[in-house]
């Protein structure tokens, strides 16, 4: 129901609307606005402004819309996350997503070499994106220590990728202040378009799933959006290495 381009044009209130309504799909549909205002804590008309950025005069019309949609894909309501990654893959499908993936794998096959940064979750899926980059035939590495040397020259003409779930983690944002003073291009893939890394980036690959934190050090928020992501842009990038 949600297309790519609705979900981009969320503020970070509203997206506190869209995680909440994704992760609790058959409550929702029972739910008052000030219920649902309460839950997601917002106010009630940051729920009126969600409603008419995907398309929906007001919560009442939204409400129907939502109960036909989940009528039609019972199977998703029950299979909860396989529900959300199937909206993603769905999502991918959009031509502006792929424009992006283009413009990246284009970035990374000019690019003398890749950087891929991260740490917790996304340093894992750092070390196997380069890893995978690697196997098609572009030099690449993975950082996963925020306080890894970045020396003067090194990362020029390089691609940085930067991998954060949140898009605030300080660390990652305190190593892009230090790459940016180089010639090198930075990518994110994180959850949304609005985060402090995504600012700081040239492209910015969102894949906008709801965030499963149980606290600040434990993050459950799925990867496989990630991990999907950077399988992608390498088997682009082996297309054109390939021409």
């Amino acid at each position: 129901m949600f297309s790519y381009q609705e979900i981009k044009s969320l503020n970070e209130l509203e997206l506190e609307v869209y995680n909440y309504i994704i992760r609790h799909q058959d409550h929702v549909i029972e739910m008052k606005i000030r219920d649902l205002a309460e839950a997601a804590h917002v106010s009630t008309t940051t729920v009126l402004r969600f409603c008419k950025k995907v398309g929906c005069n007001g919560y009442s019309e939204f409400k129907l819309k939502y109960k036909m949609y989940l009528n039609q894909k019972p199977s998703q309501v029950k299979i909860g996350d396989l529900g959300i990654l199937l909206d993603f893959f769905k999502r991918t499908e959009s031509d502006e997503f792929n424009k992006k993936l283009d413009e990246v794998a284009s970035l990374l096959y000019y690019s003398q070499k890749i950087i891929l940064t991260g740490i917790g979750n996304s340093g894992v899926l750092a070390k196997y994106g380069a890893r995978y980059f690697s196997s098609v035939g572009k030099l690449a590495q993975h950082i996963d220590d925020p306080y890894y040397p970045v020396p003067s020259g090194y990362y020029d003409a390089s691609v940085i990728i930067a991998l954060s779930v949140s898009g605030e983690t300080t660390q990652t944002i305190e190593q892009l202040k230090r790459f940016t003073s180089f010639n090198c291009a930075i990518v994110a893939i994180t959850n949304s378009e609005t985060s402090t890394i995504a600012k700081m980036s040239d492209v910015t690959l969102s894949y906008y799933v709801p965030v499963d934190r149980e606290n600040l050090e434990v993050d459950l928020t799925t990867q496989v959006p990630v991990l999907y992501i950077l399988e992608k842009l390498g088997k682009k990038v082996q297309f054109l290495l390939s021409q």
